[in-house]
């Protein structure tokens, strides 16, 4: 047995059963050991950002870490964008990133690099392991790191640490803390500060804390106490459809956000922070609640949400039968025809959504109107990139269709961010993934152009088109996708998208759609 079967050992036994892998050289004898067991699903992904977005991905629809395994310092380099998502979401995640056996790195090689320096940043946790007898407790500590509280972890695998003897192991599962202990007087002061301020307080949830069980007690509270409910401007999963009580998203541009903002005297975090400008704009602020906004924590990251909720609950005396107001049935909307739009695009795909769908959205602008819908589509799941770092969509759908087989993913993905990560529906068609993706297909970085607006630039020239638009030649997706192995058609009108959907939802696979807007 060498260090490399003990690193498997471990976190199979504690129910890592996935590695998302884009190996080379200093991991031979980690595949290796891979390959001698049979329990751990081994997914390749073409580029590193597709390994760690999907790992994202996995672990928000399981609450349980995946592994990646990636090469060296350059490898890690190129998956740290979606690390950076994975770490905004909170999604646990172990990276085992090989280096070259110890005695190697003095030497400089071509591939030597900091790896310590290019994780830490990503990471809540960073190890590397010292030999083939520190495998095992390093491992622990990685996988009990991912979980406490849930986040990024990275774990550094020396050559000569996987190929050297080690003793027999029989790892058990890893003992975790429990949560922090809910603060009872924060949630009393917090219960006051709702009491005092009739109508002008604001609840943001995220996290656990967007789960039907618990969106159900804020909801409670929201109705009983007119509290207003928020989410995020960026959503790692939310429970949403009918039947399940819907926060307000926040919205992204800072003027739209001040003004939703403007009457709440006292805001309550529930899992997460202030919300804040994505942005620096002249002559616009940074915090998008007044300054003399009251902010309080009732419960952070790491802690029992729905225990803290249901504590708050109890303190403002509100009956666990209160009712709650929750979508039911879709708005009378006209069915729309002729040229497809973006707005057509949504209305097709929240009416047709199948129950118990997941759903990534990395459309960016042209999706927008989809979120408000979605609260009247059948029950799903729906997620976001988290970080601000585009591509995302793609490896974060391909992630949630292998932690939950047997459900539908739909990915609406904007052209240009797809770009970043098309490798990923080779993927999806190599694991054979039901993914039905939508490209929503402008041919420009279209929220570009509205930042451009945003900083006082209201004409550009051809320089700065030329940067932002993605014409001259124009993306094929249809080709791109059956290049990769994915079945693929083109929509331009509604009658064609909405046909289109209905073929792609019906039947198991990957399929995508580009949608000509």
């Amino acid at each position: 047995m060498n260090g490399a079967d003990v690193l498997c050992d471990v976190l199979l036994a504690n129910d890592v059963t996935v590695c998302f892998a884009n190996p080379g050289t200093s991991e031979m004898h980690f595949v290796a050991a891979l390959d001698r067991k049979p329990e751990m699903r081994c997914v390749l992904g073409l580029f590193e950002g597709v390994v760690t977005g999907a790992a994202d991905g996995y672990a928000r629809m399981t609450d349980r870490p995946a592994a990646t395994l990636l090469h060296t310092g350059p490898g890690l380099a190129n998956g740290l964008a979606n690390m950076h998502n994975a770490r905004r979401a909170r999604s646990p995640m172990i990276n085992i990133v090989g280096d070259h056996a110890s005695y190697h790195l003095p030497l400089d090689a071509p591939l030597t690099s900091d790896i310590e320096g290019l994780a830490a940043p990503m990471s809540s946790f960073v190890r590397r392991i010292e030999g083939p007898a520190d495998v095992q407790s390093a491992t622990e500590a990685a996988f009990r790191a991912s979980l406490t509280p849930p986040g990024v972890t990275t774990l550094i695998l020396p050559a000569d640490a996987a190929w050297g003897d080690a003793s027999p192991a029989s790892p058990g599962k890893v003992v975790l803390s429990p949560a922090p202990a809910i603060d009872l007087d924060g949630v009393r002061a917090v219960a006051a500060a709702i009491r005092s301020t009739p109508g002008r307080v604001g609840m943001i949830v995220r996290g656990r804390a967007a789960r039907a069980n618990a969106l159900e007690v804020a909801g409670q509270i929201s109705t009983a106490c007119d509290v207003r409910l928020f989410s995020e401007v960026l959503i790692a999963r939310m429970q949403r459809g009918r039947g399940h009580v819907a926060p307000t998203r926040i919205p992204y541009p800072v003027d739209a956000a001040t003004a939703v903002l403007r009457d709440i005297d006292v805001l309550v975090l529930v899992g997460g922070k202030e919300p804040v400008a994505f942005f620096a704009y002249p002559g616009k602020p940074g915090r998008l609640v007044r300054d003399d906004c009251q902010v309080l924590t009732l419960a952070a990251h790491g802690q029992d949400l729905h225990a803290a909720l249901d504590a708050l609950r109890g303190e403002l005396g509100v009956k666990p039968s209160q009712p709650t107001v929750a979508a039911s049935a879709f708005p009378d909307e006209t069915t729309p025809n002729g040229r497809l739009t973006e707005d057509a695009i949504a209305l097709s795909v929240a009416r047709r959504l199948p129950a118990d769908a997941i759903v990534c959205d990395e459309a960016v602008t042209s999706a927008r109107r989809f979120f408000a819908l979605s609260a009247f589509a059948a029950p799903h799941d729906y997620m976001m990139g988290t970080g601000g770092s585009i591509g995302g969509g793609i490896p974060l759908a391909t992630g949630a269709a292998i932690a939950c087989p047997g459900r539908k993913v739909v990915n609406l993905e904007a052209d240009g961010s797809g770009m970043y990560t098309v490798q990923g529906l080779w993927t999806q068609a190599r694991e054979n993934l039901d993914v039905v993706t939508i490209v929503f297909s402008n041919r420009t970085y279209a929220i570009l152009h509205g930042e451009m607006r945003n900083v006082g630039v209201n004409a550009i020239g051809e320089n700065a088109r030329r940067m932002l638009d993605l014409d001259n030649p124009a993306l094929d997706w249809v080709s791109l996708a059956k290049g990769m192995g994915v079945e693929a058609a083109r929509a331009d009108t509604c009658e064609r998208f909405d046909a289109l959907l209905g073929s792609a939802l019906s039947r198991p696979g990957p399929f995508l759609i580009e949608a000509v807007i």
